[in-house]
């Protein structure tokens, strides 16, 4: 199914220009607020963007995934006429084993059939209540709004429904994988009646017959346990996305304005990676050895009270992720170097708390924490406390 709202997830352009927030400021990717022009300023030079995976499919990014739409319809055996031998008899009770088997098959068919109608209503439900919600971010609101608040609450719960229909997607599964464990029996016994001793070739040939028929079944169960397995496993990964955006979504809300999907879907997912932060008092050593020398990404500069750095700082962060998806970043406290012992405590307590409200933030976002590093250090190039985030 198709939605076109989900075109506001995505941010309509991320402005290069000097930040208006004054407290915030990003390199490479913003220009600082020296007063030094932008590198590509005045340039000229327009950059084409990539289209991005749902444009390319025609559907939303992060849309429903498509569940499966096969109808599982079941042929019945065809009837056989008694021979009046043993193995005829046995036959006979095969045939009714494998109607009872069907009879099974065709309710789990139902029950899949109402199950996905209901997902494809709770999904509707979720993506109509965020697409309202987004569509008051994007033009702007009261930080904190009680009523998207509790918008928001609504599509958590909706998105609850979802992931409950996976809950009854996985015991339906579990139906259909006693109903296949069956039908791989009654095949098994089906061609094991073939060496019963008494039959005459009628019998045979009957079963021959229940044996085409039994086959017929063991397939399109099989199908359907396939089907089945692929819808959950592909919901299972879109209620755990939408859960992140739901987390970045709670942040837009608390400061009024829209930011976009999580960060954690826009990462590379990283194993075996392990980083130490910098060891205290390392001199000028921002998180890492020869970081001193690098540019930093974004700078947010404490120069005032409630410094709203949020909405540029995931601005500049997805942007880079968008580049480097498998990016680390390096958060470091900048406190200006000072020649009384007790304003440096203080200047480095306070850029240090700005620091973890910084990492918070980002998490807040959904950048795993797995991909933070956090130090502290001190600058003669500073004159306020600082925050300095660095991209390795």
């Amino acid at each position: 199914m198709t939605v076109s709202f989900h075109s506001l997830r995505r941010l309509a352009a991320i402005g290069v220009g000097v930040l208006a927030l004054g407290g915030c400021s990003t390199d490479s990717l913003w220009p600082s607020l020296s007063g030094e022009p932008p590198a590509a300023q005045g340039s000229g030079e327009k950059i084409a963007i990539k289209p991005s995976q749902g444009e390319l499919s025609g559907q939303p990014l992060n849309a429903p995934p498509q569940l499966g739409n096969t109808n599982f319809k079941l042929t019945p055996p065809q009837p056989g006429q008694p021979t009046g031998t043993f193995v005829g008899q046995k036959v006979d009770q095969l045939r009714q084993d494998l109607v009872r088997l069907q009879d099974s098959v065709r309710a789990q068919n139902t029950s899949l059939q109402q199950l996905r109608e209901q997902t494809v209503q709770n999904a509707l439900n979720y993506h109509s209540t965020v697409a309202g919600i987004e569509s008051r971010l994007q033009v702007g609101t009261t930080p904190g709004n009680p009523q998207l608040v509790d918008a928001w609450a609504r599509a958590q719960r909706e998105l609850e429904m979802v992931n409950a229909d996976i809950g009854q997607m996985n015991a339906l599964a579990n139906r259909v994988s006693a109903d296949a464990a069956l039908s791989t029996y009654l095949l098994e016994s089906v061609r094991a009646a073939y060496g019963l001793s008494g039959a005459v070739e009628e019998d045979h040939r009957q079963l021959a017959v229940l044996e085409d028929d039994t086959n017929q079944t063991v397939v399109l169960v099989d199908r359907l346990l396939t089907e089945l397995s692929d819808d959950i496993r592909r919901q299972s990964a879109y209620v755990a996305t939408e859960r992140q955006d739901l987390n970045a979504m709670a942040v837009a809300i608390k400061h009024g304005e829209l930011f976009g999907t999580s960060l954690a879907n826009r990462t590379i997912p990283q194993t075996g990676a392990s980083f130490a932060p910098a060891p205290a008092g390392a001199p000028r050593g921002l998180a890492l050895p020869g970081a001193a020398e690098r540019r930093p990404l974004v700078v947010i500069r404490f120069d005032r009270p409630n410094v709203q750095y949020e909405q540029p700082l995931y601005s500049a962060v997805s942007r880079a992720l968008e580049r480097r998806p498998d990016a680390f970043f390096d958060v470091v406290a900048v406190s200006p170097q000072s020649s009384s012992t007790g304003r440096a405590a203080l200047d480095t307590n306070a850029a240090r708390r700005n620091a973890q409200g910084v990492m918070r933030a980002l998490t807040d976002m959904g950048l795993p924490t797995s991909r933070i590093a956090l130090s502290a250090t001190t600058a003669a190039d500073a004159q306020t406390n600082e925050v300095r985030i660095f991209v390795r």
